[in-house]
C-alpha cells in the first residue's frame, strides 16, 4: 500500500500541476479539501479525470461515498487497491 500511496502523490502533483509540491510534503492522513493541500472542487474534477485514465476508474461525482474516498491520500489509496480494472 505505501507503493500505492506514493504513487497517488506523485499523480495528484503531477495532475493538478503543484510545482511547489514534493511527495515527501503529503501527509497521506491530511485532509485533500480545504486544510492540507487546500484543494478544491476543480481540483477534485481533474484528479478524478486523471485517475480514470490511469487506473480504469469511475467515480459517482455526487456520490457522498466518493467524497469519502477523496478525503485523503490513504482514503484514495485503499479505494484504488479495491477497486481498479486488472489487466
Amino acid at each position: 500500500m505505501a507503493e500505492l500511496t506514493e504513487e497517488l502523490k506523485a499523480l495528484i502533483i503531477e495532475a493538478l500541476h503543484l510545482e511547489d509540491v514534493a511527495p515527501a510534503d503529503i501527509d497521506p492522513a491530511a485532509p485533500l479539501f480545504t486544510e492540507g493541500l487546500g484543494l478544491d472542487s476543480i481540483d477534485a474534477l481533474e484528479l478524478g479525470v486523471a485517475m480514470q485514465k490511469k487506473y480504469g476508474m469511475r467515480f459517482d461525482s455526487n456520490a457522498d461515498e466518493t467524497k469519502k474516498h477523496f478525503s485523503s491520500v490513504n482514503a484514495l489509496a485503499a479505494f484504488v487497491a479495491a477497486n481498479r480494472k486488472k489487466d
